[in-house]
């Protein structure tokens, strides 16, 4: 599902005649197979986040190969990547990323209206995913009148509803209490098991880390594989 290839990125800091660079991500190769879901843990800083931006599109290397499910996005443009993000991903955002003047419906429907769906089939999908969520009855609120674990429901209702094969996920539980981490856990085991959703996982939550399938440690921009959580 995702290949990444010996990618590396180095960003430059400081002023334009005192810049530095500095590495983020060191010849980093990653393989995640359908259906699997990967955690990826590391300190503050190590590129954990950075290396999921770069397979999500939003920053683009200068060096190495990226593949998600077989299609080589390494040289798409950022409108190529739009379309593609559009059909084959959705996002987890520890801050939940919600519109704030849409409804929880209305923030679902959204990837819907770009892709150009009718209205009918839009509500049905969008119920379909918020009842899904348990969440239907919801679907009026605005995102400052439902809890942080209502929010997040919201934003993986969003996530889903273009049937994407691949979600990547960062920090997804990083706002929430314990009792709903768990929950939003149990949601994402559930989805994977039932509908083959690939998952990517950022945290630095060792309950988190413990649902995938496979861990693996991002220390210094590099990464280590058969990390014991």
């Amino acid at each position: 599902m995702i290949e990444v290839r010996n990618v590396s990125l180095s960003f430059e800091i400081g002023k334009k005649d005192q810049k530095q660079v500095t590495p983020v991500l060191k010849d980093v190769s990653l393989n995640v197979k359908k259906g699997e879901i990967v955690t990826v843990v590391g300190r503050s800083g190590s590129g954990k986040s950075t290396l999921l931006n770069v397979i999500g599109g939003f920053i683009h290397p200068k060096e190495g190969q990226i593949l998600i499910d077989e299609v080589d996005v390494s040289g798409y443009n950022e409108a190529q990547f739009a379309d593609f993000r559009l059909e084959n991903m959705g996002f987890i955002f520890q801050s939940f990323q919600l519109i704030q003047s849409m409804t929880a419906f209305e923030n679902v429907e959204l990837p819907l209206i770009l892709k150009g769906m009718s209205e009918g089939e839009r509500r049905v999908q969008t119920q379909a995913l918020l009842e899904k969520v348990g969440l239907w009855a919801y679907k009026d609120h605005y995102p400052s009148e439902l809890s942080g674990g209502q929010q997040q429901r919201v934003s993986i209702a969003r996530a889903l509803i273009v049937n994407p094969p691949l979600i990547l996920a960062d920090e997804p539980t990083g706002s929430l209490d314990s009792t709903t981490e768990e929950e939003l856990l149990g949601l994402i085991q559930s989805l994977n098991q039932e509908l083959g959703i690939t998952f990517l996982i950022i945290t630095h939550d060792q309950e988190v880390a413990k649902i995938g399938h496979r861990t693996v440690e991002m220390v210094d921009g590099r990464l280590k594989e058969g990390v014991r959580i």
